[in-house]
């Protein structure tokens, strides 16, 4: 993606892998050198390619995690 700088700095887990080879990751990532955040999208091998996603602060992490185990019950 063109002027978008990012950074990811910690690499948490694969959520999903399609035909092409694309996952969807989960990773901690500083977008544009501000703090960093979750991030749910899917990447290209090389990391240099991505789709749409979501990015969450600790706090929503949190929260969706709450959700979801509520949900589970």
């Amino acid at each position: 993606m063109a002027g978008i700088k990012f950074e990811i700095i910690k690499h948490i887990g694969v959520l999903s892998e399609n035909a092409k080879g694309w996952k969807k990751e989960i990773n901690l990532i500083s977008w544009n050198d501000r703090e960093a955040k979750y991030d749910i999208r899917d990447w290209d091998p090389e990391h240099e390619k991505m789709s749409k996603g979501i990015t969450l602060s600790k706090d929503e992490l949190d929260q969706l995690f709450i959700i979801m185990k509520e949900t589970n019950e």
